[in-house]
């Protein structure tokens, strides 16, 4: 049910009122980066700008992007933007795939984020007084305590269960009677499953909301989990570099897309390939430059994550679509650019299957092969199950896969950020 609650004014604002702040605010973040970080600094030496050009919106554009790779080069403290003994605090990314990117916040850094967060919460139909069953990690992950403080800043009571202990967490949903839960879509299926196991209906659980993010998901997954756990699924969107979850989300009213706060987040989506900035409803690469961030003013940061920018409907602020993956998690199989969340939406639609799967790449010869992992919900049905996603994947996407039928509970379940792809293909 939703509830009625006030808006912020900004997000009721008019397009001229929202789009004279972002310009206000831009040409103050662009200017802080250029003075107090040496690798902005230099970057727009090298590229020929100078914060004084910045005269409109659309001249952001002339201005160079910013890479994981730059964090990295730069760490740990490089890209800080005021001095050390003005962080309040440091998140930084696991670095399993190189060196760690660090991030870090001003004491007002921290409040805008809890203030937005909060505001996400809301949007997402929570309410002050709401119980907040927080499964997202703890610790240098910013997913747990971003979420955390947005729920106390609104008025919620916090559950800091963090990710992991499946059992448990089942136990303190049953013996607290959280209304929200906020997770990695991939993991509330895991808790799902937990409750079938130990015999319980999910369905009857106290859980009338869940707020998912932290990767890519479909709208075959929304259905899944709003008819497995009868809840609201709504999707939240944020990034370390950015400032964590809390960038955008979707409002309970429409689910119509995550909404961008985009008085303090100003987006662009570019071709991934030339770097060409695409108009509004093009598909391309997300592009985030802050609007208000102290210690780690980010200027056009690249992503990765596909999508398009879609008009305003509950709020004045414009949409992003569902995030069909990342650039760097796209697959090229025999020429063909493959999505892991296309595979999904076409298992999603098979009953005989669960939403647990992997996809397995490997190569003989010159010749890439895919080998999508899934399981069963019942194993007579499990052949002809897996002819026909064969069937459908070739159809629709255009490439021939080898289905193979894991056991129920076969697949390894994510604590967080689910890994769909395992790459064995041997590197010339």
């Amino acid at each position: 049910m939703i509830r009625d609650v006030s808006l912020e004014p900004i997000e009721r604002a008019s397009q001229d009122e929202l789009r004279a702040l972002q310009l206000h605010r831009l040409q103050w973040s662009v200017r802080h980066a250029y003075e107090n970080v040496p690798h902005y600094r230099r970057m727009f030496a090298e590229r020929g700008v100078h914060p004084d050009e910045l005269r409109t919106l659309d001249d952001l554009a002339k201005f160079p992007f910013t890479t994981k790779a730059d964090l990295r080069a730069n760490y740990p403290f490089g890209m800080f933007a005021v001095p050390r003994e003005r962080i309040s605090r440091i998140h930084a990314s696991s670095g399993t795939t190189g060196q760690p990117t660090v991030v870090g916040y001003t004491a007002n850094d921290l409040d805008t984020w809890a203030n937005l967060v909060a505001r996400s919460i809301r949007a997402a139909g929570g309410r002050p007084g709401d119980i907040v069953h927080v499964a997202y990690g703890y610790g240098l992950f910013t997913g747990g305590l971003g979420a955390h403080y947005g729920a106390e800043r609104l008025g919620c009571t916090v559950i800091p269960m963090s990710g992991g202990q499946t059992q448990k967490q089942v136990q303190l949903i049953r013996d607290f009677r959280p209304d929200i839960i906020m997770v990695t879509p991939s993991y509330m299926l895991a808790i799902a499953d937990e409750f079938t196991r130990q015999g319980l209906d999910p369905r009857e659980s106290s859980l009338s909301l869940g707020i998912f993010g932290a990767e890519p998901w479909t709208e075959a997954m929304r259905a899944e989990i709003e008819t497995t756990m009868d809840i609201d699924a709504v999707d939240i969107y944020g990034l370390s570099e950015v400032m964590g979850p809390g960038v955008a989300n979707e409002c309970i009213e429409t689910k119509d897309g995550p909404v961008i706060w985009e008085d303090h987040f100003y987006p662009e989506i570019i071709d991934p390939e030339t770097g060409a900035v695409l108009p509004d409803g093009e598909l391309g690469e997300l592009v985030f430059t802050s609007l208000s961030k102290e210690a780690l003013p980010i200027i056009r940061y690249r992503t990765r994550d596909i999508t398009r920018l879609l008009p305003p409907t509950a709020r004045s602020m414009r949409r992003m679509a569902k995030i069909i993956g990342r650039s760097d998690d796209m697959m090229i199989v025999r020429g063909v650019n493959v999505f892991p969340t296309q595979i999904e939406e076409l298992i999603l639609r098979l009953p005989e299957l669960t939403p647990h799967y992997l996809l397995e790449l490997t190569r003989e010869g010159r010749l890439d092969n895919l080998t999508i992992h899934v399981e069963a919900e019942t194993c007579p049905t499990a052949t002809a199950a897996a002819n026909t996603l064969g069937e459908a994947v070739k159809a629709h996407i255009g490439i021939s896969a080898d289905v193979r039928i894991a056991p129920r509970g076969s697949i390894e379940r994510s604590v967080g950020k689910a890994q769909r792809i395992r790459d064995n293909r041997q590197r010339g």
